[in-house]
């Protein structure tokens, strides 16, 4: 092999290396020059960038300013009508005097207080008259004529020059008895200040001193409306093709152009306010940094191409070493995408976390399960993610298998937790959580074993309720023959009144076996189409009479407009049933939310939420429980004919509450109930 290697450089003559290294010495060259277009495009970019950022950056401080003046002003506004209606309050009972307004004035930094009557005359003032012969355009019978008409009661006057002094004042009236006007000024120095201070020149001056920024200009149609630096003159809009464009399709444009013999980048951007276009933003940025590397890159071409000439050799070198390293790398890459799309794709909810950097693997199960992004969730502890102080908890616990309960978001749900630790690399102990949502699973078996439990006590006591009802017809009917025919010797009224409450309790019994044989015999169900927005709304309306009474409000929020095949009247029972339940849970000022979302193709899911008392975990588990009640004259049948039309029509209902934060019924129903 050292032979054949031999002849091969005797093969190769000084010419031929002399014919290679000129060629890759050009082939250097060529590249640098590419590399010189390059930088200086990716400059341009850059610059571009930055540009389309400063004007961005002005355009947001221009809005914020602009709103922060309308925020201060409507502060000015809500203060000055809270002290016009406090004073309104005391001149409509007759305290008002020159004294106490001066008085009032002083103790709430009130500028000046006037009270007018409907024909323009000052009454009343908290401030002494001094220019009885002075006359201005701003009477007040002209200003406050809307309330001495009657058009308004209240009136804001805003930021206006003071009649008789220097400065400007900010000022409202209100209407008052006899349509009085009650008149309150500001002292709005400090308000034409803040104006000042936050104003569209300031931040143009700002950006001026930025190293870089030629200009600033804001221009419209007519001219310039504020500039920063040396601008004397500017090409108008209507006679720039480009000015023109930018301001037309309210685009961010650049360009290339002269400005005092120097060129310039100018950035051009539309400046909108309330979706109303004020005109357009041109920053000039200086591209003397374009042309300093433009020097300096031409000054480096030919270093740079005799050291990548080396590095090529060296390259040439490296390069069966970077091939394996490749093929390494495609290699782990494949092993690492196909356990991350295992890990991603499972069922389960995935976690691996350890001590020193948190928790390291979280898959879209587990996003899914605790409503939380993988970028909120990396690298923080595990009680970040478990809120619950039980689901905490499993961190210190040693176990393989565990079921456990855990608050999640607003929701309990049941967990089935796999626990498994391992040593990685750097000898780190990390630990492997996988977690099944059984929650469903269990609202399903919870509701199987309600169903089969009322069926069978439904068979039982319709067998009982036979048996006593025959005998209770025969209890009645001897009693009220008895009532009728028999006549005592003493105590006739006595006999007859009890005689007949024996009467009524007997047909209290047989009303109360008569309505318990229809729920353990319930009717069949009888589905129909129904519109589900009119169905809600027609509910909406039914308690709206009530809840305001109550002080309640229900908020309807239906995502889903389709039409269902349910049993009307049994659905409505039902969510009548819980509607009413939600308004006797609460007090006034509180709120019932229902909402309506399609959870798959065939399944709606319906949430009544209301922000009640809420119940206790115990109370809570026994909810659909026959004749389990908490109310002094519930009955303890209306939740459990509820759970029961919902299964007749194969849906699930459950329920989430937390004592004090209120209650959420969740049903989830198949759209159409064959």
């Amino acid at each position: 092999m050292r032979d054949n290697l031999s002849k091969t450089l005797n093969l190769i003559r000084p010419k031929y290396i002399f014919l290679i290294f000129l060629v890759l010495a050009m082939v250097m060259i060529v590249s640098a020059l590419i590399e010189l277009n390059q930088s200086k495009q990716e400059l341009t970019d850059l610059m571009r960038e930055q540009a389309h950022t400063l004007s961005e950056n002005i355009l947001i401080a221009s809005r914020n300013s602009l709103l922060s003046n309308i925020v201060v002003e409507n502060l000015i506004e809500e203060r000055l009508l809270n002290n016009a209606n406090i004073i309104r309050q005391y001149y409509d009972q007759g305290k008002v005097s020159n004294a106490f307004l001066e008085k009032f004035a002083r103790e709430n930094d009130l500028y000046r207080i006037n009270i007018f009557n409907a024909k323009g005359i000052k009454i009343f003032s908290s401030h002494r008259q001094e220019h009885f012969d002075r006359s201005t355009d701003q009477e007040p019978e002209d200003i406050l004529s809307p309330i001495f008409s009657g058009r308004q009661d209240t009136l804001i006057i805003g930021l206006k020059a003071s009649r008789f002094e220097q400065g400007f004042r900010y000022a409202v009236a209100v209407a008052a008895r006899n349509r009085a006007a009650i008149v309150v000024n500001l002292d709005a120095a400090d308000l034409l200040n803040f104006r000042k201070e936050i104003g569209f020149g300031s931040l143009l001056r700002d950006v001026i001193q930025n190293p870089g920024v030629v200009y600033a200009v804001l221009q419209d149609t007519s001219g310039i409306l504020a500039a920063s630096g040396n601008v004397r003159e500017m090409d108008k809009i209507n006679t720039s093709p480009f000015l023109s464009r930018a301001l037309k399709d309210s685009l961010f444009q650049t360009r290339i152009t002269q400005f005092d013999s120097v060129k310039v980048l100018e950035a051009v951007h539309p400046f909108y306010m309330q979706g109303e276009p004020l005109g357009l933003l041109r920053i000039g940025l200086s591209l003397q940094p374009l042309n300093t590397i433009n020097s300096r890159i031409y000054r480096r071409i030919i270093i740079i191409s005799l050291v990548l000439l080396i590095i090529g050799f060296i390259l040439l070198a490296l390069l069966l070493v970077r091939q394996n390293l490749d093929f390494s790398r495609k290699q782990y890459q494949t092993v690492e995408t196909y356990s991350q799309n295992i890990i991603q794709h499972v069922n389960d909810a995935i976690l691996v976390y350890d001590q020193k950097n948190g928790i390291r693997v979280f898959n879209k199960m587990a996003e899914k399960l605790f409503g939380i992004e993988v970028k909120e969730a990396l690298g923080k502890n595990l009680a970040s993610v478990f809120l619950s102080s039980t689901c905490r908890d499993l961190e210190n616990e040693n176990f393989s298998l565990q079921e456990v309960e855990c608050r999640i978001g607003n929701r309990n749900r049941h967990l089935l937790v796999s626990k498994n630790q391992y040593s990685d690399a750097d000898e780190t102990l990390a630990t492997i959580l996988v977690i099944r949502d059984l929650t469903e699973q269990k609202r399903l078996e919870a509701q199987i074993e309600r169903r089969e439990r009322m069926s069978a006590l439904g068979q039982l006591a319709s067998g009982v309720a036979h048996e006593i009802r025959n005998p209770l017809n025969a209890i009645g009917t001897v009693i009220q023959q008895l009532n009728r025919d028999f006549e005592p010797a003493s105590n006739e009224q006595e006999y007859h009144e009890l005689a007949g409450m024996v009467h009524q309790e007997v047909k209290r019994i047989n009303d109360t076996i008569s309505n318990f044989l229809k729920f353990a015999r319930p009717e069949s169900m009888q589905p129909e189409e129904i519109g589900l927005d009119k169905f809600f709304k027609e509910l909406q309306t039914g308690y709206a009479s009530l809840a305001e009474e109550k002080g309640v409000k229900i908020n309807l929020d239906v995502h889903w407009h389709g039409s269902v095949r349910w049993d009307r009247g049994k659905m409505r029972q039902v969510f009548m049933n819980l509607i009413q339940n939600a308004l006797e849970a609460m007090g006034e000022g509180s709120k019932i939310d229902i909402s309506v979302v399609n959870k798959t193709d065939q399944l709606l899911e319906i949430k009544i939420s209301d922000d009640g008392s809420g119940m206790t975990e115990e109370v809570r588990k026994k909810i659909f429980n026959l004749y389990f009640t908490t109310k002094a004259k519930g009955t303890g049948i209306g939740l459990s004919i509820v759970q029961q039309i919902v299964d007749q029509h194969g849906g699930v209902i459950s329920v989430e509450s937390e004592l004090g934060k209120g209650t959420t019924f969740s049903i989830v129903m198949p759209i159409r109930c064959v």
